[in-house]
């Protein structure tokens, strides 16, 4: 009896062992994203390794919610009973990431990732909930029930997750298809509602200075750099085409993956994948470019690596086990297409490359 009363004298009182947990648990964010997949002479299974990937994670999920639930009211619980708790986060967070670990890359990168990342979804859920529990700022449980369904979303997405390489890069390529998708059409839209005010300030050089007057009075734009001039709308055109280009080169990619893709290839299906994950930001970087002002020789760039990424998106894509037929292929067809393009946009920025 005195040593169990000497061992609760030496217990951290409860808020404080809530912060300490918080604290360990962001320390394990940055070793889980650079970890590397524990290598066994067992074969893997696959079965078990999901059965206890989803454990772990239900485990987690009534973890948060019992956390929750007495956190949110006085009085809070007492130094033992709160040891007891995070001793079984603990455990439950180093059972879901050392489950991660248990899974080999050969069962291919895009699905370790996406394994990763829900991971650390969890992790980050739970280390948030902790946060906002001893955090002195909250006033109301919304702000606790609000975390801690974080945790259970993150939590239920690990059930979610494909079971194998080739519904991983499939999931992988339509995200990418998607992002690609917006930024065609938030470009599509841009170029609609461009220039509202062209006739008005497009008016003869000799009424330059009386329309600078009347644009003041009327709240107008007088500032050239917010509209599209001639040259920039004709360079519009082909990179327009460039980005219709790259959301059709996603679409076919992610058609061959899904007709012809095989499992046990896993590390041709990263190979496209990774190369297609580059397309969507190159394509971002190009629509922000085409935005006034226009500056021909960064539209230019911005180009060239575009149509660099799409053309090793397809080479790799055509060399690959989805493309069963390369000479038959589309590709050739696309990859002309995309040439055409790139050399109408030098075309027109040649000026600019020349000064």
């Amino acid at each position: 009896m005195a040593s169990s009363a000497a061992a609760a004298s030496f217990l951290a009182p409860t808020l404080e062992q809530l912060r300490h947990l918080a604290a360990e648990l962001r320390s394990l964010l940055p070793l889980v994203r650079v970890g590397e997949a524990q290598e066994t002479a067992e074969e893997f299974n696959r079965e078990m390794f999901w059965r206890r990937l989803n454990e772990a994670a239900v485990n987690l999920s009534g973890e948060a919610t019992i956390l929750t639930t007495l956190f949110s009211r006085l009085p809070l619980p007492s130094p033992r009973e709160t040891q007891r708790i995070c001793e079984q986060i603990h455990v439950g967070i180093k059972e879901i990431i050392e489950v991660y670990y248990s899974l080999p890359k050969n069962q291919g990168i895009t699905l370790r990732k996406l394994v990763r990342n829900a991971t650390l979804d969890v992790v980050d859920g739970m280390a948030q909930l902790l946060e906002v529990l001893i955090s002195p700022s909250q006033s109301t449980e919304n702000c606790d029930l609000i975390s801690c369904n974080s945790v259970s979303v993150a939590c239920q997405k690990v059930s979610e997750i494909p079971k194998d390489n080739k519904a991983a890069a499939l999931l992988m390529l339509t995200k990418c298809v998607n992002f690609v998708k917006d930024a065609h059409e938030e470009m599509e839209q841009a170029i609609e509602e461009c220039d509202p005010y062209c006739g008005l300030l497009n008016g003869s050089e000799d009424n330059s200075d009386s329309h600078n007057d009347e644009d003041d009075v009327l709240g107008l734009p007088s500032n050239r750099d917010s509209y599209w001039s001639e040259e920039d709308q004709e360079l519009i055109n082909p990179c327009l085409a460039l980005v219709r280009a790259s959301r059709a080169c996603l679409r076919k990619i992610r058609t061959l993956v899904a007709e012809n893709g095989k499992k046990d290839q896993v590390s041709q299906l990263d190979d496209i994948v990774d190369i297609s994950d580059e397309i969507s930001p190159s394509v971002d970087v190009l629509v922000l470019s085409i935005y006034p002002p226009v500056c021909h020789l960064t539209v230019r760039i911005n180009s060239a690596k575009l149509v660099s990424v799409l053309i090793k998106a397809l080479e790799i894509t055509k060399a690959s086990h989805v493309t069963p037929q390369p000479e038959d292929s589309w590709i050739p067809l696309l990859i002309n297409a995309i040439d055409r393009c790139m050399n109408r946009v030098k075309e027109l920025t040649q000026h600019a490359a020349n000064s």
